[in-house]
């Protein structure tokens, strides 16, 4: 019956060591009591029930020697692969507890020592290396002999085979017999009549199935192909333990592969953690619920190895208590009941337990620091007799050997214990990816030990885990300290929780049956040396300080994924680049019928391994060149990505050839793929002054690459996709492509009902739709532009215009049916640019070749326009949604009014409307646009507003200006124009004034003002009405001081080179108009005071001080005015008028900001 156990108890013996003791697993049953022996049992008789098989004492127990001492050569792999969780990480040492007790006596026993050492992840297994056999094994096959000429010339000169003494078989034969005794009931058996003859023969039969059990044939060099046995079946996503059949489990192969012991033991010995295999026979009885039984001479008594053995045995197995039975020549004589904490302190058994602990300590630090390349065999050898011991790297040795025929039997289960290892891992690195760098050791260590042509399988599924190790469907964690997709270092066996922990390794034999140890001649061949067993009990002598690490830079696994299943052959032809085939979606999803399982081109049979191997590979190849093309896309670095999409889609085509069927999940990464093909070839259209370099990128090609390729044609032509995946010329292409690569991926997931992804390529659609219809309006734009001679619209500017209106129409209904309104938006925005562009290609010319009218045909496209900008603006909702995209339209919507009302007042249509009418559209227009400024918000287009505003009330200043000076008859109407004209130059002026970069603009509106002044003043008749309106027009006069000194101050810049001129920019100053304003400007001053000066000197009424002052005031300004040189340079002009009226300011009473 086997049990479980996860309990443990901890045992302090004086304070001074930890030992802990967690029972993995068990065969045998709860402990019965022992019977007690009476007094003179002679041992020598054998019970009735000798050498029948019993659970109490376990598989050893049907064999003459008991529980046998000697362990085989693989129990360790036996052990690990029952619990590989513990593997690599959690355990320091897996190993046979004779082994364990072996290396912690080194320092007490002059016996021989010999274990095989090899390390997996941070664990150690030790397994005894039984030299004796190893060279009977040499002379019957000759694959070890170099080991046995290397043994012979460095360590032992005259081996021979030693045959172990009748004393030895004499003492296992009583001890056998003892414990059989113990457990039978009644204690009475009968004698069995024995042959001396026939015992010796079995003691030769016994010592001959020791050494010719210990080695399983299935790891000889002449062992059969594993690709019979070793089948991994469908290799999922994530590798689980049970794709792994249990090769070593069945039939003769798995000889020496079990796990054979009684019970495994999780002991923790101090800090060190071992999972050990016992054999010992355990007894219930006593004061405590567990003994262990003992047979003792009692003529001998018990020396220091004997109680470390049983010390050990008994912390091993958490067993309290040891119950020893003294015998004389095979005769029981009495019992002792000993306490396990004092078994240390027993006569001529003493021994300090701190110091097994160094012992302990020291081996484990000198194997961790030694034992350091994976799937190398170690070899720790201390000659019998000797004090010195070593430590050689067999591996390293075994392929130094020049003989062809070199074999490590190790080699096998140490590489798949290796794989099962690093599969168990992987389970847990989906929750922990601080495992990768160590799975990647595993599996690359593993696959260096195995031969591709012997185990293609294992191979291939190694090579396919390490490409899982890179997550192609996640993201990076961010909180991770390094991306394993960009690459850097790991530690595989570092732990920053928990210092590296030391390990032990032991194995005991107290018949040493090597010859005297000889000088040797040569340490070279050693990794290292343990001068005197001595140093071993020096605390902390040893220190592990080896650190593995692992260059962990990112590489493309394709290589690695595809060489463990595919084997070279022929050169295929190349794919014709001159033949495109349609980008389009086949329907593969029809599954393949039982009749229809025809090999591939490459001759694969469908549902072999080799062809779900394959699957699998050029799927993740195709994930893997995705992964690239995204982070070279990232990195701007367009033509290396198109290359690795162009790969990634051939992998796919290839996948396609071998597969019967595409599941969903498959064609969801296609539907990516075809998306992210489309974004790579829209950024290439947009970057279009990069093209040599993105040539280059997309031509470089890597071996890698170059095998990858090979390797997909021997399954498909890999052409399905050229059309998508070239690298075009033309800008205009390159955006059908794109258009067609996100069309195919729409057909993917319409027709796999992928609506996961659904939005994401409708919204891909929509904007190349809506690039496309940029591209063609620009086209259009350039057109027009280009055109010498204004004449009707052309053929092919029609065409784009055609063009243009349906890719953005398409591309809003993309958008509508997401619900995206502000992309909506957008489009809606760039439908009425559309508009506009052809409202300006139909603009009229005169003969003459200057500005028509406005025609018709300008009025009703820019009403389109406004319907377009409108619906974006009901689209939006509301600012909030998308402030940018609002004030975006906004802008548009109100430069579209504007536009609109400035040609419909600067080219009337008065052919075909009337005055009155233009106006009140005019009127209208501007309204309107001047609704849309807005002048609240601040944001950067805020002065821009403002200066429209102050714009469109100027224009509209003017206009009633004129239709005031023109107006005859209706006095009403007059007035009417008059309020508005003055009502717009006020807005005009204090708009114009708060921007501060606009003088000109200001200058000419108050001088406008002004001429509006002096127009009413002519149809005055009284000289008092005459002076308060020339009196009025000098207050205008003087506000515009505040243009004349923003001119001077940017003349000033200009003149001191603080600016460099540019005349072309707003807020710079346009000295052509200056000089024009100017001209204006002095003729306008002087005729107001003139008609002041004679107006206040011809009144008739007595003036008062205060108007004889201001008559003075004038009379001295219209002076300076009239002796003003009149070429004099523009600056002091400007200083010499802000002078003048600065002189005005005072006495008018009027200031800078007057209205």
């Amino acid at each position: 019956a086997a049990l479980k156990s996860t309990s443990g108890s901890y045992l302090f013996l004086n304070n001074e060591i930890k030992s802990r003791a967690v029972v993995k697993y068990s065969a045998a049953p709860p402990p019965a009591s022992y019977a007690l022996l009476q007094e003179k049992t002679d041992l020598k008789l054998p019970p009735a029930n000798w050498l029948r098989e019993h659970p109490q004492l376990g598989s050893a127990g049907t064999t003459v020697l008991g529980s046998s001492s000697k362990s085989k050569p693989f129990s360790s792999f036996g052990m690990a692969y029952e619990f590989i969780d513990c593997i690599g990480d959690d355990v320091d040492v897996v190993s046979d507890s004779e082994n364990i007790k072996k290396l912690l006596k080194i320092p007490y026993s002059k016996s021989h020592v010999s274990m095989a050492v090899h390390r997996v992840g941070r664990t150690l297994l030790l397994d005894e290396l039984d030299i004796q056999e190893l060279f009977m094994r040499s002379s019957q096959t000759g694959d070890w002999t170099w080991l046995k000429e290397f043994y012979q010339r460095l360590i032992d000169q005259k081996w021979q085979r030693k045959k172990k003494s009748k004393e030895h078989w004499y003492q296992k034969a009583i001890l056998s017999k003892f414990l059989y005794y113990s457990i039978n009931g009644d204690g009475a058996a009968e004698p069995v009549p024995d042959n001396p003859n026939e015992e010796e023969e079995e003691e030769e039969e016994n010592e001959a199935e020791e050494y010719s059990s210990s080695w399983p044939t299935a790891f000889t060099s002449e062992s059969v192909s594993m690709d019979s046995k070793f089948g991994l079946g469908q290799v999922t996503s994530v590798p689980k333990e049970q794709n792994l059949p249990m090769l070593f489990d069945e039939g003769e192969n798995s000889q020496g592969l079990r796990n054979d012991f009684v019970r495994n033991i999780m002991w923790t010995f101090e800090d060190i953690h071992m999972l050990v295999g016992s054999n010992m026979p355990i007894f219930g009885g006593g004061r405590y619920p567990a003994v262990s039984l003992r047979l003792r001479d009692n003529n001998k008594p018990i020396n220091i190895l004997t109680g470390i053995d049983y010390w050990l045995d008994n912390l091993m197995c958490n067993v309290p208590e040891l119950v020893m039975c003294f015998h004389v020549n095979g005769i029981v004589q009495k019992y002792e009941m000993i306490k396990t904490e004092d078994i240390p302190h027993l006569e001529n058994s003493n021994f300090s337990t701190r110091v097994v602990k160094d012992i302990a300590q020291n081996i484990l630090s000198f194997l961790k620091s030694n034992c350091t390349k994976e799937g190398h065999t170690y070899w720790l050898f201390k000659a019998s007799g000797s004090d010195i011991v070593k430590l050689y790297d067999l591996t390293t040795l075994c392929e130094e050997a020049e003989e062809e025929k070199c074999q490590n039997p190790f080699t096998l289960p140490v590489a798949v214990l290796l794989y099962r290892v690093a599969s168990n891992l992987m389970l847990k690195a989906r929750q922990n990816r601080k495992h990768y760098g160590t799975i990647r050791t595993l599996l690359l260590n593993c696959v260096k030990l195995l031969d591709e042509e012997r185990h293609p399988q294992i191979m291939a599924s190694a090579h396919y885990m390490l490409s899982e190790l890179f997550q192609l469907d996640e993201p990076p964690e961010e909180d991770e300290g390094e991306s394993l997709r960009g690459g850097g270092s790991e530690d595989s066996y570092s732990d920053e929780d928990r210092e590296e922990e030391e390990e032990l390794t032991e194995d005991s034999d107290e018949n040493g049956s090597y010859s005297s140890f000889s000088s040797p001649q040569d340490d070279s061949k050693a990794v290292a040396v343990i001068r005197s067993v001595g140093e071993l009990s020096v605390p902390e002598k040893y220190k592990s300080t080896h650190q593995i690490r692992v260059n962990n830079a990112h590489h493309v696994m394709c290589r690695l994924l595809l060489d463990g299943t595919i084997k070279k052959e022929s050169d295929l032809p190349a794919a014709d680049p001159n033949t495109p085939i349609p980008l389009k979606y086949e329907d593969r999803t029809r599954p393949l019928q039982a009749d229809e399982k025809h090999p591939s081109r490459s001759g694969m049979i469908p549902g072999s391994w080799q062809h779900r191997m394959k699957l699998q590979l050029f799927l993740k190849a195709s994930k893997a060149y995705y992964v690239l093309s995204d982070a070279a896309s990232n990195l701007l670095k367009y033509g290396r990505a198109l290359r690795y999409i162009k790969l990634s889609l051939q992998c796919y085509d290839a996948y396609c050839s071998v597969s019967g069927a595409l599941h969903p999940h498959v064609l969801q990464f296609h539907s990516q793929c075809l998306s992210l093909c489309g974004d790579i070839q829209l950024m290439l259209a947009q970057n279009a002054n990069n093209r040599a370099a993105y040539l280059e990128e997309y031509s470089y090609q890597t071996k890698e690459d170059q095998e990858i390729l090979h390797s997909l044609h021997r399954e498909s032509s890999c052409q399905a996709f050229n059309m998508a995946t070239d690298l075009a010329m033309d800008p205009e292409y390159q955006l059908f492509v794109s258009s067609k690569c996100y069309e195919a991926a729409y057909e993917l997931v319409i027709s796999e009902a992928l609506k996961d992804q659904m939005a994401q390529v409708l919204k891909r659609l929509g904007n190349i739709r809506n690039e496309m219809g940029v591209y063609y309006m620009n086209q259009a734009a350039a057109m027009q532009t280009e055109k010498e001679v204004k004449k009707s619209v052309s053929v092919a500017e029609q065409e784009m215009w055609k063009k243009s209106f349906a890719f953005f129409e398409k591309g809003m209904k993309d958008f509508e049916a997401i619900g995206d309104s502000t992309n909506t938006a957008l489009l809606l925005c760039n439908t009425g640019r559309l508009m506009r562009i052809c409202a300006q290609a139909h603009c009229a010319v005169s003969a003459d070749q200057s500005r028509g009218e406005f025609s018709p045909e300008e009025a009703l496209y820019y009403n389109k326009a406004i319907v377009y900008y409108s619906r974006a603006i009901k689209s939006l909702a509301s600012r909030k949604n998308h402030p940018v995209v609002w004030d975006s339209v906004n802008w548009e919507l109100s430069t579209t009014y504007f536009t609109l009302a400035t040609l419909l007042q600067d080219y009337a249509p008065l052919s075909r409307k009337a005055q009155e009418q233009i106006e009140r559209e005019v009127t209208e227009a501007m309204m309107k646009s001047l609704k849309y400024c807005d002048l609240q918000t601040e944001s950067a287009r805020q002065p821009l507003y403002q200066y429209r505003a102050a714009t469109i009330h100027h224009r509209l200043a003017s206009m009633y200006h004129s239709c005031f000076r023109n107006q005859v008859g209706d006095e009403h109407l007059r007035k009417q124009h008059r309020s508005l004209a003055e009502l717009h130059y006020s807005k005009a002026v204090c708009l114009f004034l708060s921007l501060k970069d606009a003088p000109c603009e200001l200058l000419r509106t108050l001088l406008e003002r002004v001429a509006f002044a002096e127009f009413t003043m002519a149809g005055q008749s009284s000289n008092a009405a005459k002076l308060k309106s020339l009196t009025g027009a000098v207050e205008i006069m003087a506000e515009t001081r505040c243009a004349f000194q923003l001119i001077h101050n940017e003349l000033l810049e200009e003149q001191i080179e603080v600016r460099l001129r540019k005349a072309d920019r707003k807020g710079w100053l346009n000295l052509q108009e200056v000089m024009k304003l100017i001209g204006v400007f002095e003729p306008s001053f002087s005729f107001l005071l003139l008609q002041l000066i004679k107006l206040m000197t011809t009144m008739k009424r007595k003036p008062s001080n205060k108007d004889e002052e201001l008559l003075k005031t004038y009379k001295n300004v219209y002076s300076k005015l009239l002796r003003a040189e009149k070429n004099a340079p523009l600056l002091s002009r400007v200083k010499l008028h802000i002078e003048l009226l600065q002189q005005l300011t005072p006495q008018t009473g009027s200031d800078d900001t007057h209205s």
